[in-house]
């Protein structure tokens, strides 16, 4: 069995939704917590997705990049971003430190999701005679599949990337300013990475060691997860 395309958005329509919605909110949360209030008064600190959708990055390129995977056979990285969150890391208590623990909650906030959707991986295989066992077993995998993807793609240790973010704050002062210089450009990088097949390449490796790991907590077979990722 193999979808179709908008079987394929059917499936990846719930687990993308939540992979943005609560990766966005898990910053302003984290950000308020440790003082910034920007995110909060925005509204972003909300699981409404309407609040974080970005037509292009959320709707559009994701769409795109679907559908020429499914037409040519899979293989491609699954991109798109969201509206950033506003944190002001200035009205943070210490800014320099608590920006690692803001910039940590959304790649943890996916982790948790991937968690969550193998869990429903476990359950659709295990229950084969239920009617909504392999829909369930599908939609898991593909939120297992897209929240790695997005927390792997985060922690790369590029600014603005939550990674790079992270980076800024674990180095000495002079070597942080430094890597703070990229951001301007950070976007622009990563799009020539993406196009040029390189993201990939560093991607692919520690998205399928994060799958695994994940697998084995869940004692679901990785071939079953791959098998489940190639149906849609």
């Amino acid at each position: 069995m193999e979808l179709n395309l908008f079987q394929t958005i059917a499936v990846y329509a719930l687990p993308v939704i939540f992979a943005i919605t609560l990766h966005e909110a898990a910053h302003g949360y984290v950000a308020k917590h440790f003082g910034d209030l920007t995110a909060y008064a925005a509204g972003r600190v909300s699981l409404n997705p309407l609040r974080h959708i970005d037509p292009v990055g959320t709707v559009a390129l994701p769409l795109v990049l679907l559908a020429v995977s499914k037409l040519f056979g899979g293989g491609g990285i699954l991109f798109g971003w969201a509206k950033p969150v506003p944190v002001n890391f200035a009205n943070l208590r210490r800014p320099k430190r608590d920006m690692l623990w803001v910039a940590a909650a959304g790649p943890a906030a996916n982790l948790l999701m991937a968690l969550f959707w193998a869990l429903m991986v476990k359950t659709g295989l295990g229950s084969p005679e239920n009617y909504f066992a392999i829909p369930l077993a599908l939609m898991g995998a593909a939120g297992v599949f897209i929240n790695v993807i997005f927390m792997v793609l985060n922690l790369l240790p590029l600014p603005p990337l939550d990674g790079g973010r992270i980076l800024v704050s674990l180095l000495p002062h002079r070597f942080a300013c430094m890597v703070s210089r990229i951001e301007p450009y950070g976007f622009a990088i990563l799009i020539v990475l993406l196009f040029t097949g390189a993201l990939g390449i560093v991607m692919w490796p520690m998205i399928g060691v994060t799958m695994s790991l994940i697998a084995a907590l869940f004692d679901v077979p990785m071939s079953d997860l791959i098998r489940l990722a190639s149906v849609i």
